[in-house]
C-alpha cells in the first residue's frame, strides 16, 4: 500500500474527489493533507473525511524544509500529490521525493505553464489567445515550474462562446475524471 500526502491551497475539490475515489482502495492510503492556508476550504473537506491536516506556512515550508521532509518520511509518505498547491516546492523536497511528487495543471503543458499560471489565469489566457482546445496535464514535479515529465494529458474543445468560467467547468470535469486514473497509473 502506498501512503499519500495531498498538498492543497484552496477549496480542495480535487483532494475531496481523491478521498472519495480511493476510499476502499487497498493500494493507496491518503494519510494526510498539507495546506499553506489556515482558511483553505480543503481543511473542512479533509476533516469531514477524517484526514490528518497539517498547516505549513510559506515561510515554514522554506525555513524548515528538512524538518518537514523528516516528518513526511516518519509518516512513511510514498507519494506527494499537489492538488492546487500554489507554492513552489523547494528543491530538497524534489530530491527527497524524486519522481514521487505529482502535480495537476489546468492546461496542456507546455502551454500556459510557469509562475502565475494557475486557475482562472490559465483559462483567461486560453480564451484571449483563441485556442480551440485546452485540457489538463498531470506530471511529475521537478525543479522548474510545470516542466516535469508528463504522466497524462486529457483534452477538451474550447468553443468560441466559452468564457473563463465555462472553460473552468470543462477543465474541472477532466480533473475529476483523469486525476485519479493518473495516480492509479503511477502506483501500478
Amino acid at each position: 500500500m502506498k501512503n499519500v500526502a495531498i498538498f492543497a491551497s484552496g477549496e480542495g475539490t480535487n483532494a475531496e474527489n481523491l478521498f472519495n475515489y480511493f476510499t476502499n482502495d487497498k493500494r493507496i492510503k491518503i494519510k494526510l493533507v498539507v495546506t499553506n492556508s489556515d482558511n483553505a476550504g480543503v481543511i473542512e473537506r479533509a476533516e469531514r473525511h477524517k484526514k490528518n491536516v497539517q498547516i505549513i506556512s510559506k515561510s515554514a515550508l522554506y525555513e524548515y524544509t528538512s524538518k518537514i521532509i523528516e516528518f513526511l518520511q516518519a509518516e512513511k509518505i510514498d507519494i506527494i500529490i499537489l492538488a492546487g498547491f500554489l507554492l513552489k516546492i523547494p528543491e530538497p523536497f524534489i530530491k527527497a521525493f524524486a519522481d514521487r511528487i505529482i502535480n495537476i495543471h489546468p492546461s496542456l503543458l507546455p502551454k500556459y505553464g510557469g509562475k502565475g499560471m494557475y486557475g482562472m489565469n490559465v483559462h483567461k489566457a486560453v480564451i484571449e489567445n483563441k485556442d480551440t482546445e485546452s485540457g489538463i496535464t498531470i506530471h511529475y514535479v521537478n525543479e522548474e515550474y510545470d516542466k516535469g515529465e508528463v504522466i497524462l494529458q486529457a483534452r477538451c474543445d474550447v468553443d468560441p462562446q466559452d468564457t473563463p468560467e465555462t472553460l473552468s467547468a470543462k477543465i474541472r470535469k477532466l480533473e475529476f475524471e483523469f486525476f485519479p486514473k493518473a495516480i492509479e497509473k503511477v502506483i501500478e
